[in-house]
C-alpha cells in the first residue's frame, strides 16, 4: 500500500509494507477517484504557487485550480478549508497525466499531486496508499494455506528469491490487512500468509491490481514480480507484486 508522499498518487495513494521508507508507495490519491493508468512524469519534488481560483472537496483531499505565472495548474492536496483568493503552494508535488476521478466523474490532463504548504507535514493518507486512518485495526492472520501450481509462492519466498523472481510471475495466498482503491489507477493491497519475518518486512507483499478486495479478505494473487521499484520522492519498494489478478478463496 506507513510513511507519507508528498504527493497523492494517486496520488492518496496513491498503506505497512515490510518497511517504512523502502516499502511505503507513493503518492496518494484520492480512495474514491479511481485513475485510468495515469503517466507520472519523470520529475518529483516539485513546487507550485499562485492564486486559488477554486476549491473542490472530495473528503479526504481537496482539489485546487491554482493560477500560477505559467497559467492555470490543478493540483490535489490533503483536504483544506483555504479559501478561494488565498496566495497557495503546492510543495513535494508530482504531475499526474490523463489522471481520471471516479469520484468527480472527471479527468484531468495534468493534476499534481502534494502538499500545501503552512499545513503542517504531510498526512500519511495524503501521500501514501500504504498508510490509510481508515484501517487501523490489525488483522488476524495466522497460517494461510500456500496456493498450489508450479509458480506459487508464500510470501516469505517472494521476498527470499526476489532477485531470481524479477519480472517473472507468481501466485500467492494471503489475507489482505491493508487496501485502498484507486491509487495510481489501481487497488493496492498488502497480504500476509503467516510466513516471513515482521521484523524484517519480509512478511507483509505489497500487490497492485484493477480487481477489487476487502480488509479481512483472503485472496489468492498472479502477478509480476518487480524489485526496487521507485515511485520518486523517497517512496520505493524493494518488492512488488504488479498487476495481478485476484481470486477471493
Amino acid at each position: 500500500m506507513r510513511s507519507a508522499l508528498p504527493v497523492l498518487l494517486i496520488a492518496a495513494a496513491i498503506i505497512g509494507c515490510n518497511s517504512n521508507k523502502s516499502q511505503a508507495p507513493v503518492v496518494a490519491a484520492p480512495v474514491q477517484g479511481q485513475a485510468a493508468a495515469p503517466t507520472a512524469a519523470p520529475s518529483t519534488g516539485l513546487s507550485v504557487s499562485g492564486k486559488l481560483l477554486e476549491r473542490i472537496a472530495a473528503t479526504p483531499y481537496s482539489y485546487l485550480r491554482i493560477q500560477t505565472a505559467q497559467g492555470e495548474i490543478w493540483a490535489a492536496v490533503p483536504e483544506t478549508k483555504v479559501e478561494k483568493g488565498a496566495e497557495v503552494t503546492v510543495t513535494g508535488a508530482m504531475i499526474m497525466r490523463d489522471f481520471e476521478s471516479k469520484t468527480l466523474k472527471r479527468t484531468f490532463a495534468e493534476i499534481y499531486f502534494g502538499t500545501l504548504a503552512g499545513s503542517g507535514p504531510a498526512a500519511a493518507p495524503a501521500s501514501d496508499p500504504h498508510a490509510s486512518a481508515s484501517q487501523p485495526a490489525a488483522v488476524e492472520v495466522g497460517k494461510v494455506e500456500k496456493a498450489s501450481g508450479a509458480d506459487a509462492r508464500t510470501v516469505a519466498e517472494v521476498w527470499a528469491q526476489k532477485g531470481s523472481l524479477k519480472g517473472k510471475t507468481v501466485t500467492v495466498r494471503g489475507k489482505v490487512v491493508k487496501y485502498n482503491a484507486g491509487i495510481m489507477g489501481k487497488n493496492w493491497l498488502h497480504l500476509q500468509d503467516g510466513s516471513g519475518d515482521a521484523k524484517a518486512g519480509t512478511n507483509d507483499i505489497t500487490v497492485t491490481s484493477n480487481d477489487g478486495a476487502a480488509k479481512g479478505d483472503t485472496v489468492t494473487v498472479t502477478g509480476v514480480v518487480r524489485t526496487d521499484k521507485d515511485f520518486g520522492s523517497g517512496y520505493s519498494y524493494a518488492v512488488l507484486v504488479e498487476d495481478a489478478k485476484l481470486v477471493k478463496k
